[in-house]
């Protein structure tokens, strides 16, 4: 019989025999386990008379909170495809994102009216709904057609999930892409599924955890490393609208949080709370990291307080996890990402030759390959071609190597890319946006490193005679095109770039510049 991977399914399971189970606990109402069952069978209803058929696309705009958990799973009931945007991006990228996506229905909070209405002349929607439900971010005045209120739209009518099977695509998750235009990961409810397979096997998890969601929902960690997987097995998910180390300080004690996924600048700046020194943590049992590399001593300073964060290492195309350091290896093998998740496959390759590469120590690219594993991008045949080989191994673009135990160290990328708190930004885009300010003649976008962000952006240029521009000039320019979290933090101005034999931007030699030229506040030597 096949199996039902369907997440509507399983939360339908929870509340059946353990309906009074809180399921999550926000500041603009808690939710048992049977009230978001209700309200998901009544979202997937509404969304069913607003015409969305299975694979539709249908968008989630707005701030972490329970709304976009139940969308998720009121997608999965109809078979319809779920797509939750990244809040942060500019206008231009949310038009693109559902132009590309052909998104059918979107449903945004109200602080995303105005940026919305903004490209309303680029957009072709069948609906757009604005979430009026919320305390925590009130509507304050009716919108105009084409928006409708949702409390308008849905009512006591109610669906039930359908079965799904592993290939059923469950979402559409957005990546930057090395040219500028971000793509679509095709995640399949299999591969969610199998992530959650992959979790429980090798991380202390059980059916009642609590799982802290402060992390952003949009990405594929915050959303599956451990949100979904508490919510479907019977555990309770503090939401939280966006990270805020005071307040995350106190959820961890007041709710005994037992599991805690976050990038290393969100567990750093735990550390800074007033009162993490004396902060019970005793039932953080699992806190896993992903996103950048931990610097070692965090990792000791938190071992101090008897958490043993554990690193992992993933891409949205592996759901996310793809290895992970078990809690009993932390600060033993600090700086290893740890080795292959139970379910998924893991070789290095030499990124020239393809060639497998065995010996320990010897770098080359990391390559994965399992049910966790993406099966390509949404309507784009050049990124699958480049990234998928023959027998089907994803070439992930990070270079890294393995110790003589099969322990895995991550110690650079391919690609240029900048991983900032976080978040992906790919030099390409920045520096597409940055080409036109005035004053700027040549510009090249590095990453720097950072004590807080892990990497900081830092923007080259090369000045018209007579014309020094400025940081602030530079950012205020490139912010009608990007979103601020890709904004460079620091600007670097020569009178000449450096080049390659073949006279491309020599990288290399302007990151070892970067490094050597600029102060943390971000000035030009």
């Amino acid at each position: 019989m096949p199996v039902d991977v369907s997440p509507a399914t399983a939360l339908n399971y929870v509340a059946r025999y353990y309906p009074e189970t809180k399921s999550i606990i926000y500041d603009g109402g808690d939710m048992s386990a049977a009230a978001a069952v209700r309200e998901v069978a009544q979202l997937a209803a509404m969304l069913r008379r607003l015409g969305v058929g299975e694979q539709d696309r249908v968008t989630y705009l707005g701030l972490n909170s329970p709304h976009l958990l139940l969308l998720h799973l009121a997608c999965a009931s109809i078979k319809a495809i779920f797509i939750p945007m990244n809040f942060r991006l500019a206008g231009s990228e949310m038009a693109y994102i559902l132009n590309h996506s052909k998104t059918k229905v979107l449903i945004a909070e109200p602080s995303f009216i105005k940026p919305i209405d903004e490209i309303a002349d680029q957009l072709s929607l069948d609906h757009q709904l604005v979430i009026d439900t919320d305390s925590l971010d009130p509507i304050r005045d009716t919108p105009g057609a084409p928006w409708r209120l949702l409390s308008d739209v849905i009512d006591d009518e109610r669906v039930d999930p359908v079965p799904l099977g592993e290939d059923d695509i469950a979402a559409l998750l957005y990546t930057s892409g090395t040219t500028g235009r971000p793509k679509a990961v095709i995640s399949t409810h299999g591969n969610l599924f199998w992530n959650h397979v992959n979790v429980d096997s090798v991380v202390r998890t059980s059916r009642q955890d609590v799982t802290h969601a402060a992390a952003p929902l949009f990405h594929i960690g915050g959303l599956n490393a451990f949100v979904l997987r508490t919510l479907i097995r019977g555990g309770t998910v503090v939401v939280r609208r966006t990270f805020d180390p005071v307040e995350a300080l106190s959820d961890l004690q007041l709710h005994k949080v037992t599991t805690l996924f976050g990038v290393p600048a969100m567990f750093d700046a735990l550390t800074k709370a007033p009162g993490f020194e004396e902060a019970d943590l005793s039932s953080l049992v699992s806190a896993i990291v992903a996103g950048a590399p931990v610097p070692p001593p965090l990792i000791r300073r938190y071992a101090k307080r008897g958490v043993m964060i554990q690193q992992a290492w993933g891409l949205t195309e592996t759901s996310p996890f793809a290895t992970y350091l078990p809690a009993e290896e932390t600060v033993a093998r600090a700086g290893s990402a740890g080795v292959p998740m139970p379910h998924t496959k893991l070789k290095l390759v030499d990124p020239a030759t393809t060639d497998e590469v065995t010996k320990p120590g010897v770098r080359g690219e990391l390559c994965v390959k399992g049910p966790n594993v993406t099966g390509g991008y949404w309507e784009n045949p050049a990124a699958n071609a480049a990234a998928f080989d023959d027998e089907g191994w994803f070439h992930t673009g990070d270079i890294g190597y393995l110790d003589h135990d099969g322990y895995v160290y991550v110690v650079d990328r391919i690609k240029d890319m900048i991983i900032t708190g976080g978040e992906n930004v790919y030099p390409a885009e920045v520096e597409h946006a940055i080409i036109g300010c005035p004053g700027v003649v040549e510009v090249a976008v590095v990453g720097a490193e950072d004590p807080k962000w892990g990497e900081t952006v830092v923007a080259v240029v090369v000045p018209e005679p007579g014309r020094e521009p400025t940081l602030e000039s530079v950012r205020e320019y490139a912010e009608k095109s990007i979103a601020r979290y890709k904004l460079p933090r620091q600007l670097v101005v020569v009178q000449a770039m450096a080049r390659n034999a073949s006279g491309k931007l020599d990288k290399p030699a302007i990151r070892q510049m970067v490094g050597t030229t600029t102060d943390p506040k971000g000035n030009k030597a």
